[in-house]
């Protein structure tokens, strides 16, 4: 029998310590190493696996392989983000902040796929089924066609599913909280977490079952557990919001099946999660006359645009005060870096002024072509003159005050004349667009002439 020994894993990252320390030498997290026993090291004798395996049948780059099968869930935004569809025997894997309605949204989907007669477990590791059943209530799901189970046991999972048919979905509410008895350590150590999603996975590939993994996330909102998890599935997503805010976004961050960065949109009702067929609708303010320290952006998630409005806030001093720099929903950085911009190449200073910037509806922005939109809010809200209500405005600024081109310029200039737009702020070489009026750019120094009238 192989002989135990004891090592200390970092529950952060899943490095392996013979000793413990405060700190992890990887990821440098404090007080994250916990002990486990581990069966010594079966390898450390030579082995010779040149021969006595089974031959593996070779495939060109170029045979015929058949299209994986999906099937609908019948929520549109939900199907939209993991690219059509659940493929059976995919695994997928969930994250998201507490409270933040991952559970209502499974739930909703595991009723939609009862009601057209596919066998659907849900296992929660967290609630009783009676409370699983009182959440269905809740959403009108009562009478759903969704059997629940509370366990944290793998084997006991494992061992009631293989009675009867395979179910089409299986849904884990949370994977932290399963535990296997191959495995010494309490459930949701990286060694349990592990252990736990390998067997389920294992059973959801040979049954063609699609298994769906709830993951918890840390307070940096990555998903706890060791980073393998994340490889071992078919599918990560991200479902992101504010609890302060009606919506909720549903981001492929992993997706074999699909193309990553599809996002769906959901609006939390009182009836539970519901689509958002028209996102921009949530991002935009209803008003018919412009106001200064507004910009309209066309956002780009996956190939999905959405329009957003930023809005600017500028106070000014008294002589000797330190301003303040606030961003909510853009990065702090690169505010800094578009004021620096805007006094260096165009005269535009900021130093004696408070600098507020929003997103509104609590959207987040990365995209750099979000740059040209940030300084027309900016310039607009210092000079009290307003960007035109029906214009919209993109591009990348670079330190040089050159506005730069950005990506898929055309697919959200056309979503933006959908929605009524007529004019659009673009960079200079930007093609045009049926239904739209493009202004060109070449560098930011234009668009200062052009809102304070120059």
């Amino acid at each position: 029998m192989a002989k135990l020994k004891t090592r200390y894993v970092c529950q952060a990252c899943g490095s392996v310590s013979m000793r413990w320390q405060g700190q992890c030498a990887d990821c440098a997290e404090w007080n994250t190493l916990v002990q486990e026993a581990a069966v010594a090291n079966i390898f450390a004798a030579k082995h010779d696996l040149s021969g006595g395996g089974r031959p593996l049948q070779l495939v060109t780059l170029d045979s015929e392989v058949p299209l994986p099968e999906r099937i609908s869930t019948g929520i549109a935004e939900f199907d939209r983000a993991i690219g059509g569809g659940i493929v059976p025997g995919s695994a997928m894997l969930v994250g998201g902040d507490p409270g933040i309605g991952k559970s209502t949204l499974l739930l909703q989907v595991a009723a939609r796929l009862g009601a057209v007669g596919k066998r659907v477990v849900y296992v929660s590791g967290e609630e009783a089924a009676n409370q699983v059943r009182l959440r269905a209530l809740r959403l009108g799901l009562g009478t759903a066609r969704v059997e629940l189970a509370a366990a944290t046991s793998v084997r006991d999972i494992l061992t009631t599913l293989r009675d009867g048919e395979p179910p089409a979905l299986l849904v884990i509410d949370s994977i932290q909280t399963m535990h296997s008895d191959l495995i010494e350590g309490a459930p949701g150590t990286v060694s349990q977490v592990r252990a736990s999603a390998q067997e389920l996975v294992r059973f959801a590939k040979q049954c063609d079952t699609a298994l769906v993994l709830v993951g918890h996330v840390t307070k940096d909102g990555m998903i706890a557990g060791p980073r393998v998890l994340e490889h071992m599935v078919d599918t990560v997503l991200s479902f992101e919001g504010e609890r302060s805010h009606q919506y909720r976004i549903l981001r492929a961050m992993k997706n074999r099946f699909g193309g990553t960065d599809e996002i769906g949109v959901f609006a939390m009702e009182s009836g539970g999660l519901a689509e958002v067929a028209n996102p921009s609708s949530l991002f935009l303010t209803r008003r018919d006359d412009a106001v200064s320290g507004t910009a309209i952006f066309p956002a780009l998630e996956g190939t999905r645009p959405v329009l957003v409005e930023i809005q600017a806030l500028t106070v000014r001093l008294a002589s000797g005060a330190t301003p303040r720099r606030s961003a909510v929903g853009w990065d702090g950085g690169r505010l800094a870096m578009i004021l620096a911009v805007l006094e260096a190449r165009c005269g535009v200073s900021f130093a004696s002024v408070e600098v507020y910037l929003n997103v509104a509806g609590g959207y987040r922005l990365t995209d750099p072509a979000a740059d040209l939109a940030v300084a027309a809010a900016l310039v607009s809200a210092l000079s009290e003159r307003p960007v035109p209500a029906e214009a919209t405005v993109l591009g990348e600024i670079a330190l040089s005050g050159e506005v730069r081109p950005v990506a898929h310029a055309a697919l959200r200039l056309k979503e933006a004349a959908k929605l009524g737009f007529e004019r659009a702020w673009v960079p200079s070489d930007t093609g045009g667009v049926d239904g739209i009026a493009l202004t060109g750019f070449a560098n930011l120094r234009a668009l200062v002439d052009q809102i304070l009238g120059r």
